[in-house]
């Protein structure tokens, strides 16, 4: 059988590739494109010999994809409101048959949280052996038996939910009790529940196991200004963890919803340093925060936790800001190349 000739559209800096890859299906990209120049320079930097255009899918003619006569689309467009129902109408119509997932990492034991919708189609006239219609599945299905409902949900009720977090109060004035009490940094009991829950999960892997540890982490501490004002609005974690939120584009810029930090005293009980912390001048605030050690994840650590392989580099003149900018929201490799294996067989 020859190899699917596959074409990957908003190729970034190459995840929907290496998930290919992963997959061990029989496959080559005959061309990946995006308008990113510096996404492209990565991309080009790790698939020197896959035809790469800069271009947008707009400025490609009919007789250019044709010419390209390719057998698999992966993509990963930017999100919009309109996007998934203009894109199952429009499959539907072509005579797909479709599936829509809602999946996170940590269902493969990967500590880090994102939630993201998929859809995988194959043009074919009957089902596919796991499609639920009207449904989102939750869980990867397992083909040889199949139970659809088990791992159903409506999807817009799903979407509209978003995996919202617990109501935090960010007054620290508000008195509280029960499950909602502040206890310290700003997080409720049900919120530090939620978390020791997570650090629990034998079947998720640690932190330590995704971590650099011959690189200078210099670099990446937190500034005292930074801890100083965001001190409450952290979401630290321990090589320990088996959890982490997820990192956007502006990680290493800004903190406030950014993603995880990463503490590397670990000889130091976080409780201890926040009890009683706004009380304390701001050098006594700053003396406390850094005996923590509070660190950034590195570039290449954030590759690890989505699927990247170790062989994934930047070229050298890539800068910190830019590579944390090109990962930031990017899928999982691994997710996507089951995903993958699971819509191949």
């Amino acid at each position: 059988m020859e190899p699917l000739r596959v074409l990957e559209l908003y190729s970034g800096v190459g995840g929907m590739h290496h998930a290919l890859r992963e997959s061990c299906i029989p496959a080559q990209v005959v061309a990946a494109i995006d308008v990113n120049t510096v996404a492209n320079e990565v991309y080009k930097y790790n698939f020197p010999h896959t035809q790469l255009l800069a271009k947008t899918i707009e400025g490609i003619t009919l007789e250019e994809f044709d010419r390209l006569s390719f057998d698999m689309i992966l993509m990963s467009p930017p999100c919009q409101p309109f996007t998934r129902d203009l894109l199952i109408q429009t499959i539907q119509n072509c005579g797909f048959q479709y599936q829509e997932f809602l999946l996170s990492p940590t269902s493969l034991g990967i500590p880090n949280s994102r939630l993201r919708y998929f859809l995988i189609a194959k043009l074919q006239s009957e089902p596919l052996p796991f499609q639920a219609p009207g449904q989102v599945l939750m869980e990867f299905p397992k083909i040889e038996s199949v139970h659809p409902q088990k791992y159903t949900m409506d999807v817009e009720n799903k979407i509209q939910e978003k995996n919202i977090e617990p109501n935090i109060s960010f007054d620290s004035s508000t008195q509280c009790s029960g499950k909602d009490a502040i206890l310290f940094k700003l997080e409720t009991a049900e919120e530090i529940h939620r978390k020791n829950q997570q650090d629990s999960d034998l079947s998720v892997k640690m932190l330590k196991d995704f971590l650099e540890d011959d690189t200078d982490m210099n670099q990446y501490l937190l500034p005292p200004k930074s801890l100083l004002r965001y001190a409450l609005l952290l979401d630290i974690v321990q090589p320990t963890c088996r959890r982490s939120v997820c990192f956007t584009k502006g990680y290493g810029s800004y903190i406030e919803g950014t993603g995880s930090v990463l503490q590397t005293a670990e000889d130091v009980q976080i409780e201890n340093i926040y009890k009683s912390l706004t009380k304390l001048s701001q050098e006594e605030q700053i003396t406390k925060l850094l005996m923590l050690k509070l660190r950034y994840f590195t570039p290449k650590e954030i590759a690890n936790l989505l699927g990247f392989p170790p062989e994934f580099g930047f070229p050298e003149k890539i800068t910190v800001k830019q590579r944390y900018r090109l990962l930031g929201n990017s899928l999982n490799v691994h997710v996507v190349a089951k995903l993958i294996k699971i819509l191949y067989e």
